[in-house]
């Protein structure tokens, strides 16, 4: 009997992902004899994400077919859906898209989605991503590419540029997360909730959000008005001086606009926590590590709080082969979607997902204010593809001087010596075309 469905998993060594969308995928009886193709570039890793996957079918019943490719386009062959979850350069490269910034005096928080470090991360992962796109043009032309790597909107806009016949939606559980959190806080449950959002991922709104038909957003106004710890939040402050909430924690939000990380101030007002990702990054190592050395011990990984599937790619994977309707958000090409964002921008719209595949539900326009914001965003987006595309290093500099946090915390020279210090300790990481250092007036 053949599998229900066939998937890769291209990054599979970042094992604590892994681990979750397996126990989720694997939770679903109908994807119980799903073919599972892992990949990794690092051999230890790989072994450690075959192990770790063989006990998770063993947890749940599960008969899959498991197996562990270091060739990428072994692990692609014939698959239906590809999850991209690389982490390209891993913690050495988290670490100096934060230390060589700070020199410079510029304060970071994730700095995996926009600003320096997202520019960074970008500029070393679209190689990949031009790499994977090619692999599943010639041995899996009609799968999905289901992408969690970050930053979200530079990727999928990357792919839709250089691949543009390639089925690749981006993934983030922001949006849930933010959503169940702020059902919490005004004691409404969060299954009973109504809510459309849209702009770009992690930097998205919650455009309506009603319970039983009654709009939620004034008994926040109550909640925030009796807690002053809640009017200590980056997104709460945006919220109330926008009209509409985020969809990304405060740490992310700080880093997306001009008027927050440049005051130390603001800083401890907001208790914004500055460079708080490198600490998520070395805590990602020692769990990895963990898992790794519980698995030869022959002992099961500690056992994480039990939740329903909340991650989207499982959700995808169970309605492409049951038909189930579900309502997701995704990110994709903006081809008419948000009217009054650029077109061909990666934006985050609703979507549904049945055994066709994902479909993007049209917005239309923005709140005004909203668009403004996101079209800074989107500047940069931009200017980082252009750069990969065009291979024009000068375009790098570019995205930084039209970066909000950047450029409200440094001088244009520090900008550019900074791009200057970010190229050189990311090296042979970047393309060759982006290596180059450029001078101010050079053409």
């Amino acid at each position: 009997m053949s599998p229900s469905i066939r998937i890769a998993f291209v990054g599979a060594g970042s094992v604590e992902f892994t681990q979750q969308l397996l126990r989720d995928i694997l939770s679903f009886p109908e994807l119980a004899d799903v073919r599972l193709a892992l990949h990794d570039i690092d051999p230890e890793r790989l072994s450690v994400a075959e192990a770790l996957a063989r006990r998770t079918a063993e947890r749940f019943g599960a008969k899959p077919e498991i197996v562990a490719e270091l060739d990428r386009r072994a692990a692609l062959e014939g698959s239906d859906v590809v999850v991209n979850m690389v982490a390209v350069g891993g913690h050495r490269a988290t670490t100096i898209d934060f230390e060589v910034p700070a020199r410079f005096g510029l304060r970071q928080t994730i700095g995996d989605t926009l600003g320096v470090g997202g520019i960074f991360r970008a500029l070393r992962t679209f190689p990949l991503l031009e790499g994977l796109a090619a692999d599943m043009a010639a041995v899996c032309p009609g799968a999905w590419l289901l992408n969690y790597t970050n930053p979200m909107a530079m990727n999928l806009q990357y792919l839709a540029t250089v691949a543009p016949r390639l089925k690749a939606a981006g993934l983030c559980h922001s949006v849930y997360w933010t959503v169940r959190g702020l059902s919490d806080i005004v004691g409404v449950p969060f299954e009973e909730v109504d809510f459309h959002s849209a702009g770009v991922n992690h930097q998205a709104w919650i455009l309506r959000w009603q319970h039983q038909g009654r709009d939620l957003y004034p008994a926040l106004d109550e909640a925030i008005e009796r807690d002053p710890e809640l009017r200590r939040r980056v997104r709460v402050d945006m919220y109330r001086r926008l009209g509409y909430y985020p969809t990304e924690t405060s740490e992310h939000s700080s880093e997306y606009v001009p008027f927050y990380l440049r005051h130390p101030a603001e800083i401890e007002r907001l208790r914004i926590p500055v460079g708080d990702y490198l600490g998520i990054s070395a805590g990602n190592v020692a769990e990895y590590e963990s898992i790794r050395e519980r698995l030869a011990a022959g002992q099961d990984p500690e056992p994480r709080e039990e939740e329903d599937a909340t991650e989207y790619a499982p959700q995808v994977i169970h309605s492409l082969v049951t038909g189930a309707l579900r309502s997701i958000q995704v990110t994709t090409a903006n081809t008419g979607l948000i009217t009054n964002l650029p077109g061909g921008a990666g934006v985050e719209v609703p979507a549904t997902v049945d055994r066709l595949g994902v479909h993007p539900h049209a917005v239309g326009a923005l709140p005004p204010q909203l668009a403004a914001l996101n079209r800074s965003f989107l500047n940069v987006v931009e200017l980082v593809v252009a750069a990969a595309v065009e291979g024009d290093p000068r375009h790098i500099r570019h995205a930084m001087m039209s970066d909000p946090a950047t450029t409200a915390a440094l001088t244009v020279d520090q900008i550019w010596e900074l791009c200057d210090a970010m190229v050189a300790a990311h090296g042979d990481a970047l393309p060759p075309a982006l290596r180059a250092q450029v001078s101010p007036g050079s053409r």
